[in-house]
């Protein structure tokens, strides 16, 4: 391995995590690596470009929930890195892993910028628990600019999320829905 790939394994490495700012530049070395299908986080298996497999969702998996940041919520940072690796992931390998992952990571930071209380990521990423167990069902408190946000984003992604696009219509009301899953494109709250 040489030394610079050695610095970048060393720079994303979840021990080395020690706040949200080098989480979400881990999680932009994760994306470089689905891009180019090579890197830190690809050495010694096959990794194809532009494809997020287990092993890159296990990444952000183990990124997202490291110590240093567990007890904190998901920043707007972070969820931009994610929002950058669903675009950039045009191929899904990982069983649909990374697509739970990315909504709940949404979610998680929507509450929270929102004031709402919000569990442990280690809690609120896991795949054994499900959204609806602690994400806002109602728009009752949720902050109007972090939507307008998710909107932004959700419309300049080239890959839908369902389940992101069923928990925001859910915030923003069901009238919302038919059109959020006819033309995801035209999906505004406003802005």
């Amino acid at each position: 391995m040489t030394a610079v790939a050695t610095a970048d394994l060393i720079g994303i490495d979840p021990l080395n995590v020690s706040d949200r700012y080098t989480a979400a530049q881990a999680l932009g070395v994760v994306r470089d690596g689905i891009i180019t299908g090579e890197g830190p986080t690809t050495g010694g298996r096959v990794h194809f470009s532009r494809t997020i497999d287990a092993a890159d969702t296990a990444w952000c998996m183990r990124i997202l929930t490291a110590s240093a940041v567990d007890n904190q919520p998901i920043s707007r940072a972070e969820a931009e890195a994610l929002f950058e690796i669903n675009d950039a992931a045009a191929e899904r390998v990982d069983g649909g892993r990374f697509d739970d992952l990315f909504a709940k990571a949404v979610a998680h930071h929507a509450a929270a910028a929102s004031g709402l209380p919000v569990p442990a990521r280690s809690v609120a990423l896991s795949p054994d628990v499900a959204i609806e167990s602690w994400a806002p069902t109602q728009a009752v408190g949720v902050n109007t600019e972090v939507l307008e946000w998710i909107s932004r984003q959700m419309r300049s992604t080239r890959r839908s999320n369902h389940t992101l696009m069923r928990l925001v219509a859910t915030l923003v009301g069901v009238a919302t829905l038919p059109l959020i899953t006819q033309v995801p494109q035209i999906f505004d709250l406003g802005v």
